[in-house]
């Protein structure tokens, strides 16, 4: 029976995944069962080539597992598996089907499933983050730099517990976002790296090798892991299950960066507020806002990454029950766990989306510049005039600006004008240099070291990211 997207339950096949061709044509090969299989064919093989190099089984059996893995298909797989009612063993025995009587027996020896099963998760978590989730995440992280560098001199007012506060500049803004992108590019770089395989049998005691090698037990689970870019666990000490902390790490590096982005998500959201209006997303002309106000444009593209967000965040809790299993091994992770590749799948989609949508944002610096006039703006002046009065000597500098913040809320005047009309400050203004007078006549110039330090975190972080992005692309040429 052929299905359509919208046959499925689950709406990241039905709406997002599945529904786009070229996604699904670039995730496809590691978050599908599909793939999955592939992917444990991959760990036969390696098995199968290290027990020829030992000499243990004929010369031809990787050879020829190598080309069954490629003719197997995956249907084949999953009827075998409905009859006999286990995976692994269904793999095998497909397997077998395309190699010769003689290499049959050897398919699969001395491991067990989860030495399979897990070793391929770790290795396909492995090559979609460094194939696709990284170089995506790097792409959204060029885009922000873009902006924080495009508007490292764009006043605009910071704001804290929603209140005007201070001035900032918009790329400053957007270099905070490039600073926590970048971090948590590293972390995922750093627990990707750290990802393990296994191949010690099953309780993870290395039995069944123990027969063949009884000397080099770690060292031939080292020889196949290493045909596939993984290392053993540091301690060769485990159970039937590899360590499952490494993938926790991974997922949980995901998942704090998908808040990130759920974050920048909804701080551009509420810049497109139409009392705010600082910022809009540039609609194509076709796309509609609202089913009866024509004249709606929402920001849905930043809705929908927290929206994704809200409903992927919480399946880390999932990934920490699991790992707890009782004793050697058992089997309540086998169904929770298959769902960690939905969420690389949400979280590299979001990515696509909040990457689009910052292309296409029009920054209104006419709108940011409205919010730096009239009093309630002035009442910046009080952090300066607090700071200054207090260095001059005042002994209340923070209650004497407060005075002249109340005068001119009550009065409308200015507070550049009321300072220095009050007795009781202007033997300590006096004394304030010409640069510092000049603040007070300009507080849009109240912005510290904005500029500066966005042109340095962009610098820092076009750096960091080029080195990276290098180190990804030699790995994966390495591995073909």
């Amino acid at each position: 029976m052929t299905y359509l997207p919208q046959d499925m339950a689950c709406p990241i096949d039905s709406r997002y995944y599945g529904t786009n061709p070229e996604f699904l044509k670039r995730l496809k090969p590691y978050v599908s069962e599909e793939g999955y299989v592939r992917y444990q064919a991959k760990v036969e093989v390696a098995l199968a080539q290290v027990l020829v190099e030992r000499k243990i089984a004929p010369p031809t059996l990787a050879e020829e597992l190598e080309k069954a893995a490629q003719t197997i298909s995956v249907e084949d797989v999953y009827a075998e598996e409905r009859r006999i009612g286990h995976n692994i063993r269904a793999l095998v025995n497909c397997l077998k089907k395309h190699v010769s009587e003689r290499a049959q027996p050897f398919i699969h020896l001395c491991a067990t499933s989860n030495d399979i099963t897990d070793t391929a998760m770790a290795l396909r978590l492995k090559e979609l983050t460094r194939d696709i989730l990284l170089p995506d995440l790097i792409q959204l992280e060029n885009v922000l730099l873009g902006l924080a560098s495009d508007h490292a001199e764009t006043i605009q007012m910071g704001r804290t517990h929603g209140q005007h506060a201070i001035p900032i500049t918009f790329g400053y803004a957007m270099a905070n976002y490039v600073a926590r992108v970048g971090n948590r590019i590293e972390q995922i770089e750093t627990a990707r790296v750290n990802l393990r395989g296994q191949l010690s049998g099953a309780v993870g005691a290395y039995n069944a090798l123990s027969l063949l090698v009884p000397d080099n037990t770690v060292g031939f689970e080292r020889d196949v892991l290493t045909k596939l870019g993984l290392r053993p666990v540091d301690t060769q000490v485990s159970t039937q299950v590899i360590h499952p902390e490494y993938v926790t790490d991974l997922v949980h590096a995901v998942t704090s960066a998908f808040s990130v982005l759920a974050n920048i998500a909804d701080d551009i959201r509420q810049l497109h507020r139409s009392e705010i209006s600082e910022v809009h997303e540039r609609y194509d002309a076709e796309r509609v806002g609202s089913s009866t106000m024509p004249h709606k444009r929402n920001p849905s593209n930043f809705e929908f990454v927290k929206s994704m967000w809200k409903a992927m965040m919480p399946r880390m809790m999932t990934l920490y029950m699991d790992q707890i299993s009782e004793h050697q091994r058992d089997l309540t992770n086998s169904a929770s766990a298959r769902f960690i590749t939905e969420l690389f799948t949400a979280f590299i989609y979001a990515i696509h989306r909040l990457t689009d949508a910052l292309k296409r944002l029009e920054v209104d610096d006419m709108a940011m510049s409205a919010q730096l006039t009239g009093t309630e703006f002035e009442a910046i002046l009080a952090e300066p005039l607090y700071i200054l009065l207090t260095a001059q000597g005042h002994p209340d500098g923070y209650g004497g600006a407060r005075k002249v913040v109340d005068q001119a809320r009550t009065t409308g005047e200015p507070i550049s004008k009321l300072m220095w009309a009050d007795d009781t400050l202007a033997p300590y203004l006096k004394n304030l240099s010409a640069k510092q007078r000049e603040l007070f006549e300009n507080p849009q110039r109240y912005i510290g070291a904005a500029i500066q330090q966005t042109h340095a975190t962009c610098k820092e972080w076009t750096k960091r990211c080029q080195q990276l992005t290098k180190q990804l692309n030699n790995e994966s040429k390495a591995s073909q």
